[in-house]
């Protein structure tokens, strides 16, 4: 298995004191990848050989080649094929083959902690049968680098756009890449994000706008999404009429359909170092192409952001993510003056005012309410989380947070499953990121230098 920088880096960093930073720069690399899984009786895809020795042969090249992360498209009807030979320790549970699932599956070497799978609002039907599996797209938040007082997220996008030319086609796809763009903004503010995958569409093709509107979408905290074709071989001005490629492609300057677009964030800068149409490493030992599209890679590097940085997430994976990090990007020097609680049996909420007066507050309304008032040159530094099982799922149960005067405040009920995060040396705490509802499901902290 290839031991990347990014989790060399993560190693040493447990290595290091508490409160010291842990890993703050690495590099890991992606591959997306349309399989052609489809039933060999429905389509060949015009590719040579047998669809599962095929397969078995891709999942044991996402291996051989030690990438981090493995987007797959189309993988339907052979996917155990896949598995069988790949072995990566992260991966997702395939929803079915056709017509059940929508053949979006990761393979990866670095761990998440949520992965869903969303179907289109609108498919069509009008040259293809696109309607016939529930085809959408998968987020994940990947954990680049992860110690209990630091950690690094990206979350990932999986996806497979409606295919064909026809009006109809247009429209359907145009409205998937504008659900991707209105979920990044609900459910990925204030994070670095990766969106990969079969979009089935084209810059030089007049009525393919929605991966334009992609690239064009706010995003509040920080930089737009940018395509990492374009940004390292186009100088990040869109080709007017680049060629379409073959397959396997001539070279990378030719136009297909699978992409990878990328954002960093205040907290994560990321910055794509190369891409590559992958063709030439995933053929048949005759040479023969294993599938009808070209791979896409692409190598990252990361380093934490200067003004703001958040620790692990702990928790569960349940409730509507939320970020601090939009807001407090924009405030200069942010420090807690008052940190509030609400708990009983378990931790309800988690709120914190700042000098500013900026406030937030994550959770629900259950509990009772507590609340710590801080000097003028006292800071958060230190906090402690324990969950436990509520209707089958795991939530927070208890927070006690610990000032740089040693005071402390607490909320919930303490269980034997805890974990301690303490500010990295000369930070503070000053917000929160998670999931949340009525309760506090999932939850990391912000820090900000003092």
């Amino acid at each position: 298995m290839k031991l990347s920088t990014t989790r060399l880096a993560a190693f040493s960093s447990a290595l290091l004191l508490e409160g010291a930073l842990a890993a703050t720069s690495g590099n890991f690399d992606i591959l997306t990848i349309n399989v052609a899984g489809l039933p060999a009786i429905l389509n060949d895809n015009g590719v040579p050989g047998d669809k599962a020795t095929n397969a078995a042969t891709m999942g044991a090249k996402f291996a051989e080649y030690g990438i981090d992360v493995v987007q797959l498209q189309e993988d339907f009807n052979y996917h155990s094929h896949i598995y069988r030979t790949n072995t990566h320790p992260h991966r997702t549970a395939t929803s079915g083959g056709v017509p059940f699932g929508s053949g979006l599956n990761t393979v990866s070497y670095l761990p998440w902690v949520d992965f869903r799978r969303i179907k289109w609002n609108k498919c069509s039907d009008a040259s293809q049968s696109d309607c016939l599996t529930p085809k959408g797209f998968t987020f994940m938040r990947v954990a680049i680098s992860s110690e209990s007082s630091t950690a690094a997220y990206v979350d990932f996008y999986n996806l497979h756009a409606d295919a064909g030319v026809e009006p109809g086609d247009l429209v359907a796809r145009n409205d998937n890449m504008n659900q991707v763009a209105d979920y990044i903004a609900t459910w990925s503010k204030g994070n670095a994000v990766i969106v990969a995958g079969d979009t089935n569409s084209r810059y030089t093709r007049a009525g393919d706008t929605g991966i334009r509107d992609l690239l064009a979408s706010e995003n509040p905290s920080g930089p737009r999404l940018k395509d990492a074709w374009v940004e390292l071989l186009y100088n990040n001005v869109i080709p007017q009429s680049p060629s379409s490629c073959s397959n396997p492609a001539a070279n990378d300057l030719c136009e297909i359909v699978d992409k990878v677009f990328y954002r960093g964030s205040p907290l994560l800068n990321l910055q794509a170092t190369d891409v590559r149409y992958d063709t030439p490493r995933f053929l048949q030992a005759n040479g023969d192409i294993l599938t009808d599209h070209n791979p896409v890679f692409v190598n990252f590097t990361w380093s934490s952001g200067a003004s703001l940085r958040q620790s692990n997430l702990f928790g569960g994976p349940h409730g509507t993510w939320f970020s601090d990090v939009p807001v407090l990007a924009g405030i200069s020097k942010p420090k807690a003056a008052i940190i509030t609680f609400r708990g009983a049996s378990r931790l309800d909420s988690v709120g914190l005012t700042l000098t500013d007066g900026t406030s937030f507050t994550h959770g629900g309304t259950g509990g009772t309410a507590v609340s710590l008032s801080l000097g003028a040159s006292e800071y958060w530094t230190q906090a402690e989380l324990c969950t436990g099982q509520r209707s089958g799922q795991t939530r927070n149960f208890y927070i006690r947070a610990v000032t740089s005067a040693g005071r402390i405040l607490t909320a919930g009920s303490a269980t034997s499953d805890c974990q301690t995060f303490v500010a990295p040396s000369g930070w503070q705490i000053v917000g929160f990121v998670g999931q949340d509802g009525s309760e506090m499901d999932q939850l990391a902290f912000v820090y900000a230098p003092r």
